[in-house]
């Protein structure tokens, strides 16, 4: 490897030579050869000084090709966890064109094409439980393998943590969220809250230091505000900077009973629970006197997370009685279970 070397070098060297190359190139090859003979540096580490130094032009098609490879896996990897979610049809085709508009916009910049600005501040429309946060994460995930994050973490704010009790506080306040969503996304659910007070009110003032942060960081952050549909429509009437700074609309649909049992399914799943068919029984009609009670508060995948986390610790108030527990009787919840957990809703 050393001859190989010496000998690249030195071939190189004479080749750059003939065409009146500078004149330290030899000295700096020797001195490479000398650093690989004594073991100070790797063979590999010396062809990339030799390399740096000369100006070799390589072929980077294979690293190229490796990378790209890498890069769509961490993509698909991502979209798989989209995929994943239940129901949500209509957000999973905005989310994937958004990545494909991403993508395009890239290819086009290669070939020295006009593009469009990637414009991606958002509005969630929808009520509790339909899934705002967790696609905001996803999209957070999406965006930092598109490297249009440097992080792709969020930061989720409401009202209070806005807010401040004297003029100045809620500017200050708000700018810091701001920065710590740096390379993210900051995340404001409620975000109608924000304007219901009035023009004296210090919401005022965070939605104005809010606007002026999609243009002061317009690369560095991305700002999504959720809220219920019908709020989230007056509020982008209240100041007229957001509507246009918000060009991305996101509509969460009610979960069907369907939906939400299959919800259920995967919490029991996950958490190593199982449910006897009369209990599942009672959580659809359950489901579906909410569904046609309507969502709005408390409703969706919110109600079902709330009611299987009470019946399991029904479950425990009612096992820890028995002497002797089976795998059966720690998996097992029963109708029982799931009637108290809605009666201690109630």
């Amino acid at each position: 490897m050393e001859i190989n070397l010496r000998y690249g070098f030195n071939k190189y060297s004479l080749r750059k030579k003939n065409i009146n190359a500078a004149s330290d190139t030899a000295a700096h090859n020797t001195d490479l050869i000398n650093l690989v003979e004594t073991g100070e540096i790797s063979p590999s580490r010396a062809l990339q000084l030799w390399i740096d130094k000369e100006k070799i032009p390589v072929n980077n098609n294979a690293k190229d090709v490796s990378e790209s490879v890498q890069l769509q896996s961490s993509i698909d990897t991502v979209l798989k966890e989209l995929d994943e979610l239940i129901g949500l049809d209509t957000i999973k085709v905005l989310v994937k064109e958004l990545q494909a508009f991403i993508t395009i916009q890239r290819h086009r910049t290669k070939q020295q094409l006009l593009t469009q600005p990637l414009v991606l501040h958002m509005i969630f429309k929808g009520n509790p439980g339909t899934g705002k946060t967790t696609v905001a994460r996803v999209i957070g995930k999406l965006l930092n393998e598109l490297e249009v994050l440097p992080k792709g973490h969020m930061i989720e704010v409401e009202r209070a943590d806005l807010v401040g009790e004297y003029i100045g506080h809620t500017a200050q306040r708000t700018r810091e969220h701001v920065k710590k969503a740096l390379g993210g996304i900051l995340f404001i659910d409620e975000a109608y809250s924000l304007a219901r007070g009035g023009e004296k009110d210090f919401g005022k003032e965070a939605i104005d230091v809010l606007v002026k942060a999609m243009e002061d960081h317009k690369d560095d952050f991305i700002l999504i505000l959720a809220g219920y549909k019908d709020e989230m429509e007056w509020f982008l009437l209240t100041n007229p900077g957001l509507r246009s700074r918000l060009p991305i609309h996101m509509e969460f649909p009610d979960y069907t009973v369907e939906e939400l049992l299959s919800i259920a399914d995967l919490m029991l799943e996950l958490r190593q629970y199982t449910m006897s068919d009369s209990a599942r029984e009672e959580l659809k009609r359950i489901i579906t006197k909410q569904c046609l009670l309507g969502h709005q508060h408390g409703g969706n995948a919110r109600l079902v997370r709330n009611v299987i986390e009470k019946a399991i610790r029904r479950q425990a108030v009612r096992l820890i009685k028995k002497d002797e527990l089976s795998r059966e009787d720690l998996l097992n919840i029963r109708i029982d279970d799931l009637l108290e957990a809605v009666e201690d809703g109630d």
